[in-house]
């Protein structure tokens, strides 16, 4: 009965979420479009915004907000709520600005299960200023509806250290292993490398930013809390990374609502890490003959060499370590916030398929 209940809970908390985001749209574009100037700008971003880029993701991440805000107190005002799903598409503003981005630069097809932006008609690299548009829309969001709090500078200078965090995490990724590399070079392919990686490009975004948006909108700002809750926090972070590797290389397009591309991208992901550091010599030439290329019997080749190292079973350890770490380190460590708020987002995604 108790899971019914979450799942009804959830359910509203996604309706009552998805019912401004109609109203967001019109704030960020309802000026640009009454000048015959900008008429024209503002329709093509309302498109954007309002049909693509960033509704129809699973909304974890702008969800989170409200639901850590919701366990930090009992007295919380309408108004007070509303901003909070407000910031909550803030943090999605900011992951469509960062895939619309990632999409172009990692030569992505698909997404969410439609084209990516860049490669619907007419779109092309019109999608770079597209996302500009994105991260721009965060922050006239958080003037019209935050400046006239005490926590509104927490917020803002909070977004614009994690997106220059994940810009950090974006150069690690790409300079690791360029796309467009003629060779493939395993020399920087490390654990050290990939968590590094994970941490600045994802955890950072993904799990720290909404929970510390809640905290500073419910006046907790002391130092011994965000680090505490950092800590947990980039463990998830990077434990969701792993599985997001995993998925890519296992889970069906049609789960998944992309076409995994790691192995032809050249990504220093997870699974080849790991799979480096248990192949033989023969497995490293095939790895290295065959990886971060386009070419379907490339692809197969690698997917071998894992099949041959068990890598699945590999993951499948790995994902109950490290659910057994993190639920150990909420339940070890005097967080002065209710530690419900931890174990709901590690619930989410431990298990996940997508």
């Amino acid at each position: 009965m108790a899971v019914n209940g979450a799942s009804v809970k959830t359910s509203t908390e996604l309706a009552e979420f998805d019912e401004i985001f109609t109203d967001l749209v019109e704030d960020l574009t309802r000026t640009g479009l009454k000048s015959s100037e900008t008429k024209d700008a503002f329709e093509w971003f309302k498109e954007v915004v309002l049909t693509y880029n960033v509704p129809y993701g699973k909304k974890n991440r702008g969800i989170s907000v409200v639901s850590s805000f919701r366990h930090l107190g009992a007295d919380q005002s309408d108004e007070d709520l509303k901003i909070a799903r407000v910031m909550g598409w803030c943090v999605e503003l900011l992951q469509g600005f960062f895939l619309v981005s990632d999409d172009i630069m990692d030569h992505s097809v698909s997404r969410r299960g439609q084209p990516c932006w860049y490669k619907r008609e007419n779109v092309g690299l019109i999608a770079i200023n597209d996302s500009y548009f994105l991260e721009c829309a965060i922050y006239q969001l958080l003037k019209k509806y935050a400046s006239k709090k005490p926590y509104y500078v927490q917020l803002m200078e909070l977004f614009l250290e994690t997106t220059f965090q994940t810009v950090v995490g974006q150069c690690l990724d790409m300079t690791t292993a360029p796309p467009e590399s003629v060779t493939t070079d395993f020399s920087k392919f490390s654990m050290e490398r990939y968590s590094a990686i994970v941490k600045w490009k994802t955890a950072y975004y993904s799990f720290y930013l909404p929970v510390a948006i809640a905290l500073y909108m419910a006046g907790i700002a002391d130092e011994d809390t965000h680090a505490k809750a950092k800590l947990i926090l980039l463990e998830m972070g990077h434990f969701f990374q792993v599985q997001d590797d995993y998925l890519d290389c296992y889970s069906s397009s049609e789960i998944l609502g992309k076409i995994g591309t790691d192995i032809q991208d050249n990504k220093c992901g997870w699974l080849i890490v790991k799979a480096l550091e248990v192949a033989s010599e023969q497995q490293r030439k095939d790895l290295e003959a065959n990886y971060g290329k386009w070419n379907d019997e490339c692809i197969e080749k690698v997917k071998s060499v894992y099949k041959e190292l068990g890598i699945e079973g590999i993951y499948q350890q790995f994902e109950e370590e490290s659910y057994a770490k993190i639920t150990g380190l909420i339940d070890s460590l005097d967080l002065g916030v209710p530690k419900s708020i931890f174990h709901d987002f590690v619930n989410k995604i431990y298990k996940r398929q997508k």
